[in-house]
């Protein structure tokens, strides 16, 4: 865990969007059994959804009986119409601040999704978007630490100096596959106790908390 007014001196903050920055978990909620029509995967009640919450990325697509080659479809599927609905998800409080606390004291931002970019930039509005230094979108599920690569060598920022973070066990296995540190926030898509678990180099239940961690006390 982190101590209060401990920064670790970090110059590149690579974020997850969805679950991390983004409040897009009650849109996904609410659009997961449509799309399990549309593509003929399993359809789950809102309890067994904070169940798969529990669970390793891995472990949810074989719970929902999604086979690997309709992986693309779907994602582009769910892309597409959270594009539509982009202007109802809203950023969690707190991140506006942080992001514009993050450009004044010269920490350079990115953000790494599998989202498109598009969606990203209609959640953020013109003023934050602009202030972020590299959008990198559109990841393959599990294609996440390829983008880290790339973000690591465009910013020319040694690894010691970033850190990712994200919200579920997925972002922490590809910032381990990149060499990069991981703080795991516990309000995302992953429970917080999948989350603790997880031994992330950081966890962080607050956005206080995250500030904190990246920028110190003040």
């Amino acid at each position: 865990m982190i101590r209060p007014g401990r920064s670790i001196g970090c110059r590149l903050a690579i974020f997850d969007f969805d679950g991390t920055l983004a409040d897009s978990w009650p849109w996904f909620a609410a659009s997961i059994n449509e799309a399990a029509a549309r593509h003929g995967f399993r359809q789950v009640d809102a309890a067994e959804r904070e169940r798969l919450r529990g669970l390793p990325t891995r472990e949810i697509l074989a719970a929902l009986a999604v086979p690997a080659w309709k992986l693309p479809r779907i994602a582009a599927d769910l892309r597409a119409r959270a594009l539509q609905d982009a202007a109802r998800i809203p950023l969690f409080p707190g991140v506006p601040a942080l992001l514009r606390a993050l450009a004044r004291r010269g920490v350079t931002t990115a953000i790494a999704s599998s989202n498109a970019e598009r969606t990203v930039r209609v959640v953020l509005g013109d003023e934050l978007a602009a202030s972020i230094d590299h959008l990198d979108c559109g990841a393959a599920l599990f294609g996440k630490a390829a983008r880290l690569r790339r973000l690591l060598r465009r910013t020319r920022v040694n690894a010691a100096d970033a850190l990712v973070i994200g919200d579920e066990l997925r972002d922490l296995e590809a910032a381990r596959a990149a060499g990069l540190r991981c703080a795991l926030v516990t309000w995302g898509y992953a429970s917080a106790e999948a989350v603790r678990a997880a031994c992330a180099d950081h966890v962080c239940d607050s956005l206080p908390q995250l500030r904190r961690l990246l920028l110190g006390a003040g």
